[in-house]
């Protein structure tokens, strides 16, 4: 009776253990993965504030300028128009220049003008190449304006801080694979006398496996349940200390996180525990020692 209470309490003192270094290396993990969606959301929003510039030619008439503008609000790269009436354009070059154009021109310099800011997608020189030489061959457009070296240098850094984030990632799934798999080890190497005398009583592997894998199971539910825990608290107090944080740090990133975790916990702690405790069946009587 004593020595099932001992191994009883050694078996919870092992799920525990196991249950906690697998839940700081999931929230080692679950920080990268929230790092990542957040920079792709950030990545997504800095390029829809990219914007091209649609200069129409002097004389255009209001209707056919708001045709152009329904015609572009249609297509696939615009995320929205911005139309710039004449006396718009004169209002804010006098606000921000302090000096009225018409006193020493004698007439309204500017003409009807667009802001388009691009879907994410087509936020790169190549897909602006196209867009813009189609633009300057409609109709009344004078010039198409955008920044080509802002965009060359954004998408260049965007790639680069993606690349960064993904080696990051890789890195810690294998540091992850290799701490849990240890603790896994561990573990079944505590009960490998269990395991030798049930095989020579004639159990078949698939049994002997079996109390094993379903404690695997519960580590890895009951880690992820923790690690996800930890770390959607994490986000909501930095949302109630900066508002700004929910919109990146999105339901929809958190939901991915989560899923990921839970993925990550069963699957390691499922597949280090089979191999493990197959590896001990494998095992002579005097490799035991």
């Amino acid at each position: 009776m004593g020595k099932g209470k001992k191994r009883h309490s050694s078996w919870k003192m092992q799920a525990l253990t196991s249950t906690i270094s697998t839940t700081m290396v999931l929230v080692l993990l679950g920080i990268v993965t929230i790092t990542m969606l957040t920079a792709r959301t950030l990545s997504r929003t800095v390029r829809e504030d990219l914007t091209v510039t649609v200069i129409l030619e002097d004389g255009t008439e209001t209707e056919e300028a708001k045709k152009i503008q329904a015609e572009l609000t249609g297509k696939p790269y615009v995320a929205h128009v911005n139309y710039i009436s004449p006396e718009q354009a004169l209002a804010e070059q006098i606000e921000s220049m302090g000096v009225e154009p018409t006193e020493f021109l004698g007439e309204n310099p500017f003409s009807i003008s667009m802001e388009l800011r691009m879907t994410a997608e087509y936020a790169c020189n190549d897909s602006l190449n196209w867009i813009t030489s189609g633009l300057k061959a409609k109709p009344n457009v004078a010039d198409v304006i955008y920044q080509k070296d802002l965009v060359e240098s954004l998408n260049r850094n965007l790639k680069r801080i993606s690349l960064a984030l993904l080696a990051v990632a890789m890195l810690l799934v294998v540091v992850s694979l290799v701490l849990i798999n240890n603790t896994v080890r561990l573990s079944v190497f505590s009960h490998r006398f269990t395991i030798h005398t049930m095989k020579l009583v004639g159990a078949r592997w698939g049994i002997i496996r079996r109390p094993f894998l379903r404690l695997a199971t519960f580590i890895g539910l009951a880690s992820a349940t923790l690690a996800d825990g930890m770390l959607i608290a994490g986000c909501k107090w930095a949302e109630s200390y900066d508002s700004t944080v929910a919109t990146y740090v999105t339901t929809q990133s958190l939901g991915i996180m989560s899923a990921i975790l839970y993925g990550t916990g069963l699957v390691i702690t499922l597949a280090c525990t089979y191999l493990s405790v197959t590896s001990a069946l494998r095992k002579k009587e005097s490799d035991l020692y």
